[in-house]
């Protein structure tokens, strides 16, 4: 620290971290312009134009970048070592732009202790889960023969009961997945069971859409307000449009008493035809999620921030597509006011991103490309209030 002229006391900085410069976009307090970001004591403390640079212990010069609230990803498989699907959630999660995610049912009851004790502890990332209803969780997921529905006495609500109860700070909700492989004609039984826990602890509940045995309008009957589907656009049967590609008006009817669609692109679970003709007819998706898990971190994939730019690519706008990675994200599960905002007193959670500008090929879960302009890139996240950095 620097003394004063008199040599008696060091002089105090108001911030440990300065983010100077960069032009934030807060949906939720509808800021978008050039301001500073100063960080104190893990909070934010001020957000306005021109602070002195000489005030804080640090200075991130972010001129000509994006600064956000910290991204959110609601869907993710980040309990690594147990099952086929986890990764690790610092280098694909933090270092990549995004300070909170929610693990989307990795775990069931048998296995949340360990998740909990050796994943979510440890990590620098916040993680939020999603119990399974199915208490072996996705531990069996991919296996042949092994989807995790096909057993129905592994589908006890009151199992998932006691174990959310056991750890209400962290589970936030619910998740069940309906796709044949996994459920085998049980996906209906299962939905009840899943109804039944959820109601039972107040919580959301995520369902996994993607060819089920039960015709979506009749599992859709059984969704309640703040509930999410998830995979919502992966353009496979049985899903959210018919076969002239138009809504389904019982897709519109759960939307208009607040069942949410989130993305969850995945390996296998995201058609661009399909997003393009949801688009056409004004049906936006609630959230953008990734679904990243370890079949696609290399691709198609990648990371959220990849996944963000293919909306852009859609024809979304920037504060579109931030605003269902931060603020609507943070809605979604009730993360309160001090995630998902930077407004003084929220957590020091910051994206500073890059908007390049280029020729840009995606792709998506079935290999079709499309061709953009725009990508979206980490340049530093911070999270309560400490900075990490994109690795190779």
């Amino acid at each position: 620290m620097k003394s004063n002229a008199l040599g008696n006391s060091p002089v105090r900085k108001r911030f440990d971290l300065l983010i100077r410069g960069g032009r934030v976009i807060d949906p939720s307090q509808d800021l978008d312009a050039v301001r500073d970001v100063g960080i104190a004591g893990g909070k934010i403390a001020r957000i306005e134009a021109n602070i002195p640079g000489d005030e804080a212990l640090e200075v991130i010069e972010a001129g000509g970048k994006i600064v956000t609230p910290g991204l959110i990803d609601i869907h993710t498989h980040v309990f690594p070592y147990v099952g086929p699907y986890g990764i690790e959630p610092d280098p694909y999660c933090l270092h990549r732009g995004v300070t909170t995610v929610v693990d989307a049912g990795t775990s069931g009851a048998f296995s949340f202790p360990v998740f909990r004790k050796f994943i979510i502890e440890r990590a620098a990332t916040r993680i939020r889960a999603l119990l399974h209803v199915v208490s072996i969780g996705m531990i069996a997921g991919g296996t042949p023969n092994m989807g995790e529905l096909e057993d129905l006495r592994y589908c006890v609500p009151k199992i998932a009961i006691e174990e959310v109860n056991k750890n209400r700070d962290l589970i936030v909700g619910l998740k069940i997945r309906f796709s044949r492989g996994y459920t085998g004609p049980n996906d209906y039984e299962g939905m009840k069971r899943a109804r039944e826990a959820a109601d039972e602890l107040r919580l959301p509940l995520m369902i996994h859409i993607g060819w089920a045995h039960t015709a979506l309008p009749k599992l859709l009957e059984l969704m309640k307000k703040g509930d999410v589907v998830t995979h919502s656009f992966n353009g496979r049967p049985n899903g959210i449009i018919d076969e002239d590609g138009k809504l389904l008006p019982e897709v519109i009817e759960a939307r208009q008493r607040g069942v949410l669609f989130d993305v969850g692109h995945g390996a296998g679970s995201f058609s661009f035809d399909m997003m393009e003709k949801c688009l056409q007819q004004d049906f936006l998706p609630d959230t953008i999620s990734s679904d990243l898990y370890s079949a696609n971190i290399d691709g198609p994939v990648f990371d959220l921030v990849t996944t963000l730019s293919k909306f852009l690519m859609l024809g979304l706008s920037l504060r579109q597509v931030i605003e269902r990675a931060a603020a609507r994200a943070a809605r979604v599960f009730d993360f309160g006011a001090e995630i998902g905002a930077l407004r003084p007193g929220a957590e020091a959670d910051v994206s500073v991103l890059e908007l390049r500008e280029g020729k840009f090929v995606f792709a998506d879960s079935g290999g079709k490309t499309r061709t953009g302009r725009q990508k979206i890139e980490p340049v530093v996240t911070i999270r309560d209030g400490k900075a990490y950095y994109p690795t190779a």
